[in-house]
């Protein structure tokens, strides 16, 4: 009789050790789904990538692209949080939201704070300039020889660029988003914005008579960025099962036709490239 309750002690503790080995492993945004709560997408204003609708209804392509997969791996219980571009990174590290939709491109100096799933999409930038382009800017060299003032949001990759292509930092204005670049560039508070190739389409097309695009290929070629869903590195258990479900998710029929209304296609998948190489390569 002892040495039967023995076993059943000695089972029990097997078992709760393996109960304690499995919630360990759980980060934080497992255990938030297993309690009920839902995830938390961080988004900014960025149209079309990721920006509110009615109720701050997570439209863009990139949340089209996140939902259509979280609903894929079963998971519907789905919050939008809007912020500002520059306080996402802070926002998902202070655990005010668990997924950064908003369209991040994959940067060496952002994966050292946050951990990035595999590309979701290859994409390039583009200045927005006056109608015309008085001042003849298509490139970071440009606005360095011209001395020209080159406004972009605060926390963007075209921060860094500008920099790293010699723009001195005076000659650089941030700003909190795509709606004060333009209107810095209307009011000729400055020569040429810089934003992704999607947002400058979209700010022409708000004002086709003020501003242009610049040609997207007239920038060096390591501005290409492809694009990442961002997370906390706590939640490794997470973006792992999110990298598998993408494997079959990416490309699909499903997907194309969840981002279609936003101008993705298939010239924008991310091709064989890994998170891995973009964070040592950007």
């Amino acid at each position: 009789m002892r040495l039967a309750l023995l076993k059943s002690m000695v089972a029990a503790g097997v078992a709760a050790l393996a109960l304690g080995t499995l919630t360990a492993n759980a980060g934080p945004l497992m255990d938030r789904i297993e309690s009920g709560e839902p995830i938390r997408l961080g988004f900014a204003n960025e149209v079309p990538w990721a920006y509110p609708g009615e109720g701050n209804k997570p439209l863009g392509f990139v949340n089209a692209y996140t939902v259509g997969l979280l609903n894929e791996m079963g998971y519907d219980n789905i919050e939008p949080v809007v912020t500002e571009w520059g306080g996402l990174i802070p926002g998902l590290k202070a655990n005010r939201f668990d997924i950064i939709t908003g369209g991040m491109y994959i940067l060496k100096s952002r994966c050292e704070n946050i951990t990035f799933s595999e590309p979701m999409g290859k994409f390039g930038d583009a200045f927005v300039v006056p109608k015309g382009n008085p001042e003849g800017i298509t490139n970071y060299q440009d606005i360095k020889e011209k001395d020209a003032t080159f406004v972009t949001g605060a926390g963007y990759n075209t921060v860094e660029a500008a920099k790293k292509e010699g723009v001195p930092e005076a000659n650089i204005m941030q700003v909190p988003g795509p709606t004060e670049i333009l209107a810095a560039v209307k009011a000729g508070r400055a020569d040429a914005g810089g934003v992704t190739y999607f947002t400058a389409l979209n700010l022409a097309k708000e004002s086709p008579d003020d501003v242009e695009v610049t040609d997207p290929s007239a920038l060096p070629d390591w501005t290409l960025n492809w694009v990442g869903i961002g997370f906390r590195e706590a939640d490794q258990d997470f973006i792992d099962a999110f990298n598998e479900a993408q494997k079959a998710y990416i490309g699909s029929e499903a997907m194309l036709s969840a981002v279609e209304e936003y101008g993705y296609t298939d010239a924008q998948l991310p091709g064989d490239v890994t998170t891995e190489w973009v964070c040592s390569n950007r």
